[in-house]
């Protein structure tokens, strides 16, 4: 939870700055983008992160605590299904405040705060994007990989039917060898 402000609050009372938070996390929701001072800004952004982590959760409970804090359902509806799933795999820090300089009637010095909704950064969603590529090209040559299975089987079994009538021949090798030896010593013997 976001740490209590100190001093004055924004409108005077602390229903009043509560609407307003309210009216503008709303109007950022439904905008994606709003321009206000900075105070506002400031005080906004914690409020609105807090409320894209409920809808980051989804289920119902989240979803009655975001429409006690904002009555529009139009916009809640926007933030659980929308918002959500562009934030999904973003962990924290889903708004972003820009300073645009001074309004012109007050001085007062006003910011851009916007909804963060591109991707966490541009090499996790090209990797993302290559597994992808990669797990689907797996699914495209399992199947030719099962057809071309069973010739692979059938070589191994002709290699195995080499294999078993080789060892036959090398034991016929030496039963010959061990006849010529024994002619050998009857031919010295009768000399």
């Amino acid at each position: 939870m976001p740490t209590p402000t100190k001093g004055p609050r924004l409108g005077g009372g602390p229903a009043h700055e509560r609407l307003m938070l309210a009216n503008l996390a709303a109007a950022l929701f439904e905008h994606k983008r709003i321009t206000t001072t900075v105070t506002k800004a400031k005080r906004l952004k914690p409020y609105a992160e807090r409320l894209v982590t409920f809808a980051k959760r989804g289920d119902l409970s989240s979803r009655r605590r975001v429409l006690g804090l904002i009555s529009d359902k139009g916009v809640v509806h926007e933030l659980f299904t929308d918002i959500a799933g562009a934030v999904a795999n973003r962990d924290g820090g889903y708004t972003r405040i820009t300073k645009i300089g001074n309004r012109k009637g007050d001085n007062a010095p006003m910011a851009v705060i916007e909804l963060v909704l591109e991707p966490v950064s541009p090499k996790q969603a090209v990797v993302a994007e290559a597994t992808a590529a990669a797990k689907k090209d797996a699914e495209k040559a399992a199947p030719a990989a099962e057809e071309t299975a069973p010739v692979v089987e059938e070589e191994v079994v002709e290699t195995e039917a080499e294999e078993t009538e080789a060892p036959e021949t090398e034991a016929e090798a030496p039963e010959a060898e061990a006849a010529e030896t024994e002619e050998a010593p009857a031919a010295e013997e009768k000399k």
